[in-house]
């Protein structure tokens, strides 16, 4: 769990019921050249797996769910240029240019890096999870899922998923590519702004992987734990291993992450201290208010088993005391999340600040109403 600090723009809404690709056409635009705000469930996405795009293909695929209707037998070529307008307002032109930058610098790791443990290249479910969370998967329903999962603390998901062999082998890739990095002074890019130790797992080769691990192990949990964020609809990711202790990060600060669901999984090896510790989740207008006591609770790690929460849920990790930790994480993201957002209405329902606002409104209404009535009941007996 890494991320950015606490400090992000307020979200600003228009709740009208449709998403405009551009704000600045929104007011001229017919309901037909806009998003729906829920996806067509029985349309089959078409494949852009060929195509040369500036997005992964799997967000093409997601987001032509929720193309307007006269749009789904349109031409493939005028479905990616509607959908990459609207993804390219994420991602500026001085953006795009690093983002160019970034595949180039990529291609030349995975160019020259040669793999260590190749079978974890590919998705083998078998022997990368325990038993009990692949049958959970299997079955695939609500009930198979919460028998798995324990809630500790609203919106911390905790569960038993990778099984020691699979976490032997990462650990070992990651430590070869390490070791490649300082044989030939590659200089590397490292998760993110505040850990300066770990790596980025797509960067040298292990996007398919977690692409496949995203889609099709984390939705399905999503799905049924974190909806209201987009976790039905989760369509790209950033995989990475962080590590602390001693010669590594010792610790990390407050702050959230930029994913709509964060998966944390801790690979071992032998460590004391490191709790996170999470403080509640919020929305950009409430990112820096206080914590109540309910949302206040620390987890130990314990290799092999996953903590799921909101990217939005407010976390930091206290000093590893001894020893050496290492942890994979996933942040998974929703683009029709990101893009529906701009326009919601005030009181987020996965904030707990925003939550709290809501109530306190209703009471007030409530006792205005009373009152009201109680008065106009006095000048009727009067």
């Amino acid at each position: 769990m890494s991320g950015d600090r606490l400090e992000s723009p307020p979200v600003t809404g228009e709740g009208n019921g449709v998403v405009s690709h551009d704000k600045k056409t929104a007011s001229v635009m017919v309901p037909s050249q806009r998003l729906r705000l829920h996806p067509n469930k029985d349309h089959m996405p078409e494949s852009y797996e060929d195509l040369q795009l500036d997005f992964s293909p799997s967000v093409f695929r997601s987001l032509e769910k929720y193309l307007p209707p006269n749009m789904l037998s349109d031409s493939r070529e005028d479905k990616v240029k509607f959908m990459r307008d609207i993804l390219l307002k994420y991602l500026p032109h001085g953006e795009r240019t690093r983002a160019q930058k970034h595949r180039e610098y990529r291609q030349k790791i995975i160019s020259h890096y040669k793999p260590l443990k190749r079978e974890l290249y590919l998705m083998h479910p078998v022997t990368f999870f325990v038993p009990s969370f692949m049958k959970a998967i299997n079955d695939n329903t609500e009930e198979s899922l919460r028998s798995i999962i324990s809630e500790p603390s609203p919106g911390v998901l905790t569960f038993e998923m990778l099984q020691p062999r699979f976490c032997e082998l990462l650990v070992a890739e990651v430590e070869n590519f390490e070791a490649w990095v300082n044989d030939t002074k590659f200089r590397i890019m490292r998760p993110n702004t505040m850990n300066k130790y770990g790596a980025v797992l797509d960067d040298f080769g292990l996007e398919t992987m977690l692409d496949k691990l995203m889609n099709g192990f984390i939705r399905p949990i999503s799905k049924v734990f974190f909806r209201e964020v987009g976790g039905a609809n989760l369509d790209s990711h950033h995989g990475f291993v962080v590590e602390y202790g001693k010669d590594w990060d010792v610790d990390l600060g407050f702050h959230v992450d930029d994913s709509e669901v964060t998966l944390n999984v801790c690979l071992g090896k032998q460590f004391s201290g490191g709790e996170l510790f999470f403080r509640g989740t919020r929305c950009d207008k409430h990112v820096n208010t206080g914590s109540k006591p309910e949302e206040i609770f620390d987890y130990s790690h314990v290799p092999g088993r996953a903590v799921l929460h909101l990217g939005r849920h407010r976390h930091g990790v206290r000093a590893t005391t001894s020893g050496h930790r290492i942890n994979l994480l996933l942040w998974c993201r929703s683009s029709v999340f990101r893009e529906i957002r701009k326009y919601q209405k005030d009181f987020s329902s996965w904030c707990g600040e925003c939550v709290q606002e809501k109530k306190g409104r209703q009471r007030a209404f409530i006792a205005a109403t009373k009152s009201e009535l109680l008065r106009q009941d006095g000048e009727s007996v009067a």
